[in-house]
């Protein structure tokens, strides 16, 4: 049964409720604007890409490994992050202003097995956004929170000069996920 949220997006022509969160973090934290070129790791099923659209982001590139439904001036690069050559198929895009990851782990039910997953998806983000991010670029990361989360948001805090966690209020209740909200990239 789908919950009120999910249905609201639906019917607001959103392809999953996750657009009220990437809503919810650019108001309160501005990490996109107009004319911003923006990577979306992880864009299955391409809500995030049509928040960006909505958003009048100049260039939107989008990653996974699933295919999505194509969105009119949006590229989609059919790749795992994981895979090797991901920044060097990236590098034709140029540099990028902000980086987003909504990226999740198929959940087994076992919560250190689960947050470890989660944590190595996020570790994966960031590193491929110190490869391609501006400087002065944003990124955005969900994470499961977790002792792992903590040692990312340290790392994440030698790159970056403004870092928050954040948990969107459409985010379910019961949900461990947080999202690492960064700012101004600086090497």
């Amino acid at each position: 049964m789908k919950d009120k949220i999910t249905m609201k997006a639906k019917s607001e022509g959103y392809r999953a409720r996750s657009v009220y969160k990437l809503f919810s973090i650019n108001r309160k934290y501005s990490v996109m604007k107009e004319n911003d070129t923006v990577l979306d790791l992880g864009c299955w099923p391409g809500s995030w890409l049509q928040v960006c659209k909505e958003l009048k982001c100049k260039k939107i590139i989008g990653v996974d490994a699933k295919k999505i439904v194509p969105i009119r001036d949006v590229e989609f690069v059919n790749k795992d992050v994981f895979s090797e050559d991901l920044v060097f198929s990236l590098q034709k895009y140029g540099k990028f202003d902000v980086v987003l990851s909504d990226l999740a782990p198929n959940t087994s039910g076992k919560s250190e097995i689960d947050n470890f997953k989660s944590f190595q998806l996020s570790e994966r983000a960031f590193l491929v956004a110190c490869d391609v991010l501006k400087l002065h670029g944003n990124f955005v990361v969900k994470i499961f929170q977790s002792e792992d989360s903590q040692e990312l948001l340290k790392d994440i805090r030698t790159k970056f000069s403004f870092v928050k966690v954040f948990k969107p209020e459409n985010s379910k209740k019961r949900s461990k996920e947080t999202y690492i909200i960064a700012k101004n990239y600086t090497s």
